[in-house]
């Protein structure tokens, strides 16, 4: 007998590929047990930005929640974070790696909505209600975050393992350049939580409506998108190299392209807004979420200076939605202790 007919027939990896790419999200985590090379699929970006599932923007309005996604085409599904007992009316968004932070007036979730999995966390009862906000996730390290403020900061810090809230008292950085003032929130990367005076930036703003914002560029830098209000031009920039804590003021800006295009409209709704952009960079692709001077959401695909798609999401029923980008992950919501490090928010 021949042996190689008694060997079981297989499938081409790359039909496997295709068939897990339509499989539910949830059903993948269980799926890493499979193989080792399974499980390196699941952490594969690629892999993820082509699953039918993915999406790239998250909206949230007074009733709803959506998620936006680009490719092949822009498509707005709705969301459902289930948090019991408790009305999720969003105040504040913030993108953290694999989760999203959603603050209430009664405390935050974290949620990986791709697999619709949240946690849910009380206000810090010594803060009104008013006042509360989460700004950020990452590790219990000796670099809490990275303060480049001439004034002592104070942050509120809440251990998942012990569901406690403590106070941390941060020291300003020492330097003699004079940091720009960035966005209302914190960025994580990598586990480490930076603050809105997160290092010297390339540019600044000029203009009360002038759009800047930093993001997570390609895993281990930042990206830095700047619109001037007046002439309607944008800017990004990117960081040279990684970035880590301790040279968080010996940064390295390059551009990474400029853009003007006519007629482009301005990013930052109004001056009494402080909505600014979502957006993302693929290759040398430029994806951004804003509203405009009546509150409708659109999104701009934008490449070699040229804008490429401009889309109203008229589904989305309420005007004024906050909006954020996410990368979905596999990653499940901590729910304890960690040997490495106690998670922080």
């Amino acid at each position: 007998m021949d042996s190689t007919k008694t060997k079981k027939e297989q499938l081409p990896w790359e039909l496997i590929e295709e068939v897990l790419s339509h499989v539910p999200p949830r059903s993948l985590v269980r799926f890493r047990t499979v193989c080792k090379r399974w499980n390196t699929l699941f952490n594969d970006k690629t892999f993820i930005n082509n699953h039918t599932w993915t999406f790239r923007f998250i909206l949230t309005t007074k009733s709803k929640i959506y998620s936006v996604s680009i490719n092949p085409k822009i498509v707005v599904r709705e969301l459902t974070l289930d948090i019991p007992g408790i009305q999720p009316e969003i105040k504040h968004l913030v993108d953290c790696n694999e989760f999203l932070l959603c603050c209430m007036d009664k405390g935050a979730s974290v949620w990986n909505p791709w697999l619709n999995l949240s946690r849910w966390i009380k206000a810090d009862v010594s803060e009104p209600s008013s006042r509360f906000r989460i700004d950020g996730i990452g590790y219990d390290t000796d670099n809490h975050n990275n303060n480049n403020n001439n004034m002592i900061a104070w942050w509120g810090i809440h251990d998942f393992a012990s569901e406690e809230w403590k106070d941390l008292e941060v020291e300003p950085s020492q330097g003699d350049k004079e940091p720009f003032l960035l966005t209302k929130s914190g960025v994580s990367l990598n586990g480490n939580l930076f603050s809105d005076l997160l290092c010297y930036l390339p540019c600044g703003m000029n203009h009360p409506r002038d759009a800047l914002v930093l993001r997570v560029f390609r895993g281990d830098r930042f990206s830095l998108l700047k619109q001037c209000h007046v002439t309607k031009k944008i800017e990004i920039w990117v960081t040279k190299n990684m970035i880590s804590v301790e040279d968080g003021n010996d940064v390295v800006w390059m551009n990474f392209m400029t853009l003007s295009i006519p007629n482009f409209p301005g990013l930052v709704p109004n001056k009494y807004s402080y909505s600014q952009p979502s957006y993302f960079i693929q290759h040398k692709r430029l994806v951004m979420c804003s509203c405009d001077e009546t509150g409708k959401p659109w999104i701009y695909v934008v490449e070699e200076n040229k804008l490429i798609s401009k889309v109203h999401m008229s589904s989305v029923v309420d005007p004024w939605p906050l909006h954020c980008t996410y990368f979905p992950s596999l990653v499940p919501v901590p729910g304890g202790r960690r040997k490495e490090a106690e998670l922080h928010v």
